[in-house]
């Protein structure tokens, strides 16, 4: 600004010699006084453009003021995009923002750059006024559109950023934003005023907002981790459950009353299945809910989107060895400007000095360095050796100054010149580096007379015998990795498969415990009978050999009967022939001949004949022959009976296969099927359902002796495969007739 004022004043003295050259032609006059002081005025001038020269050169910008350099540029292309904020804007997204800009239908002038303070009020006024062109004019920072003024055009552009503001969560990005601002500007006036009031009754007098529109790494965790728990958690409670609440269930109803034994149970491979179906809606649901691949709207920059502000700064460099952000409001003055050049020339000067380069560059999470000021001088360092650019004489060496002008910190790197790099680093004065608390307050954070300070402060610094260099271990910019989410299936999903199964195990814990003290109260309410009170035990453990035959004879003959008088179309072909089977199973056992089933094995009383020795059928046999008879006349009845009780197949059809123990002196429990009776005795009381096993008489002593009676499983007959069901007895009959 004084070099403004010194070239007026030049300019009017500049009039004033020649109005006089003019009239002393005409009175012949020269006046000699009034040339010599026009000509010590040119010289002063002179002096003074020679002082300014670097203060112009700051920033390579011209004019200097950043409404100006703004203006420039819109001059040449309506929308500017910083280059300081590579990693949300690129500014190879310039050309989107002029594909939305045309249709507002009014000329539009875009400006994106890092947030201003006071979100930039009067800085399109400003570079309306120098660019000199009406329109519809728009600030964006990476929040979205911030102002918007329109000069000379009619647009809504108030009502356009209040809609785009309070419609969008805050994480939409710019260029969403501004096409939500587009959109609202072409509705025309009337539209955009009801959306802007709408919006700011919705969202402005409240604390709602917007549901978010991107997550970010810590919810992808939580996701993966969520769906890894239900996908062990939910099927394995399915599995261990089912088959848990199914047998609690059948006591309950029974305690209650309200069990039907003629029920179907559902098939245990039902539980695998629904497990499996589980899985696989998991799967899909978690993919489709979850389907997120990005964590902001920011799109991945180019190579020239990240060198293009080191390659500015650098350029810079070139012609000054101070740079000011032409982008950012200026924090020095022209006279503080030369008096920093002429400190910084001093320094070059002197025993063990050099090169000093000062930058006076917001630092900015989103830019090429992360925010990191030492990487941005150690990038400007390098693009300035590799291309050799630098001035002084001394190439790229030289100390780098980074003055923040957005916090106000200053941080120095070091590279090359003969001064303790540590002492530069740690040695600092807070007061230098931070400021103190007026310097922070302040809009320019005194940059001048701190940037003073430390120019003194770096005369006074000791020197060294050999060239230091600040060590570029913790100077790099870490890669910009964009903001692609990490996979699904991937991460903390793993710990989650391990927690949903510890989680599955926990809750079935839980479920045992309620269902336990349920029946508790339940069975003092409806106490069930004990083992030996049974009713349901009408068939004997330990049954006699006139029983057996009476039994069998008379179940055979029932077979027959229902045989022949079964309605086919009722009984069906595939029952007839399981019924068929089953007969034909049991007359193979008695050679086709009914009467040998009353014949005693000796002459004397039938019940004697059990200790006797003799011929006939035995009882294994006999039972044999009742559990195929039953399982005929079942299915032609079409009741179900697959299996019948392992405990004793007097019991009937099986329901379960249940873990019993067969032996009082063995505690090993063995897997058998077992009728409904059973498996409540079993459950009731597990330590005497052995009790429950049917006993037949052993084989004949050869010696003559006494015979006890043994478990009916322990016989060599058919009656051991009864266990496997009734299929496999009828092979194993089938397989005994083949052998004799």
């Amino acid at each position: 600004m004084a070099a403004d004022r010194v070239a007026g004043d030049a300019s009017m003295q500049t009039v004033v010699v020649r109005r006089t050259g003019r009239t002393g032609r005409r009175t012949r006059r020269v006046p000699w006084g009034r040339v010599t002081c026009a000509l010590l005025a040119l010289f002063a001038l002179s002096t003074v453009f020679a002082t300014a020269t670097p203060a112009q050169a700051a920033g390579s910008a011209s004019p200097s003021t950043q409404a100006a350099y703004l203006a420039t540029r819109l001059r040449t292309n309506p929308v500017y995009v910083t280059d300081q904020l590579p990693r949300e804007i690129p500014r190879s997204q310039a050309p989107a923002f002029a594909t939305l800009a045309k249709r507002t239908g009014v000329p539009t002038y875009v400006l994106v750059l890092p947030e201003q303070d006071l979100g930039g009020k009067g800085l399109l006024g400003a570079v309306h006024d120098r660019l000199g062109r009406d329109g519809l004019y728009v600030l964006l920072d990476t929040s979205g559109v911030t102002d918007a003024v329109a000069y000379g055009v009619r647009a809504p552009a108030d009502d356009a950023a209040t809609a785009s503001l309070y419609e969008l969560p805050y994480d939409a990005g710019p260029l969403r934003s501004f096409e939500r601002f587009v959109d609202v500007v072409a509705q025309g006036s009337g539209k955009a005023a009801e959306r802007a009031a709408a919006a700011r009754e919705k969202y402005g007098e409240s604390d709602a907002e917007p549901d978010r529109m991107y997550i970010d790494r810590t919810d992808r965790d939580n996701q993966s981790f969520l769906t890894g728990a239900l996908l062990t958690g939910v099927p394995l409670l399915i599995l261990l459950s089912i088959s848990y609440v199914r047998r609690w269930r059948h006591i309950l109803l029974k305690v209650t009353g309200r069990a039907k034994p003629d029920s179907r149970r559902t098939p245990e491979w039902l539980a695998s299945v629904l497990a499996l179906v589980t899985l696989a809606v998991i799967v899909v649901t978690t993919a489709l809910t979850f389907d997120q691949t990005t964590s902001s709207a920011a799109v991945p920059p180019t190579a020239a989107d990240v060198s293009s502000r080191v390659d500015r700064v650098s350029a810079g460099l070139e012609q000054d060895p101070v740079y000011v952000d032409p982008e950012g409001p200026q924090v020095l003055d022209s006279r503080q400007l030369s008096h920093l050049h002429e400190r910084i020339r001093k320094f070059a000067r002197s025993d063990g000095g050099g090169p000093v380069y000062v930058l006076l560059v917001p630092q900015l999470s989103g830019d090429e360095s992360g925010g990191d000021p030492e990487a941005f001088a150690d990038a400007v360092h390098a693009e300035l050796s590799k291309a050799g650019k630098a001035g002084n004489g001394r190439k790229d060496d030289g100390l780098y100054v980074v003055a923040d002008t957005l916090r106000g910190d200053i941080d120095v790197l070091n590279f090359g010149l003969r001064l303790d790099s540590g002492r530069l680093y740690a040695g600092l004065p807070e007061s230098i580096v931070f400021g103190d608390d007026e310097a922070r307050e302040a809009e320019d954070h005194l940059l001048g007379e701190r940037l003073d300070d430390f120019m003194t402060f770096l005369d006074k610094s000791p020197r060294t015998t050999e060239p230091n260099t600040t060590s570029d271990q913790d100077t790099k910019a870490e890669p910009i990795e964009g903001n692609a989410l990490p996979q699904l299936f991937s991460g903390d999903f793993w710990p989650g498969l391990l927690v949903g199964g510890l989680g599955a195990l926990l809750v079935l814990g839980l479920v045992a415990g309620v269902l336990a003290i349920v029946g508790s109260v339940l069975r003092r309410r409806h106490p069930l009978p004990t083992a030996s009170e049974s009713s349901h035990l009408q068939a004997p453990r330990g049954p006699s050999l006139s029983y057996l035959r009476t039994t069998a004879d008379d179940e055979l003959g029932a077979l027959s009967e229902d045989f022949v008088e079964a309605d086919v179309e009722n009984a069906g072909l595939a029952h007839r022939a399981r019924a068929w089977d089953c007969f034909d199973a049991a007359m193979l056992l008695i050679d086709g001949d009914r009467c040998r089933l009353t014949e005693p094995d000796d002459a004397g009383d039938p019940d004697e004949a059990e200790n006797a020795a003799g011929g006939g059928v035995d009882p294994a046999t006999l039972v044999t022959i009742i559990v195929l008879a039953r399982a005929g006349r079942a299915a032609l009845r079409g009741e179900a009976y697959e299996m019948c009780c392992g405990l004793n197949p007097l019991h009937g059809p099986a329901v379960v296969r249940h873990p019993v123990r067969v032996s009082a002196e063995d505690r090993r429990r063995r897997r058998l099927p077992v009728c409904d009776a059973c498996r409540d005795s079993a459950i009731r009381e597990p330590g005497a359902v052995h009790t429950l096993l049917m006993a037949l008489p052993a084989p004949p002593d050869p010696d003559g002796g006494s015979r006890d009676r043994v478990p009916y499983d322990v016989l060599e007959s058919p009656l051991s495969a009864v266990s496997d069901g009734i299929p496999r007895l009828i092979d194993a009959v089938r397989e005994l007739a083949g052998a004799e």
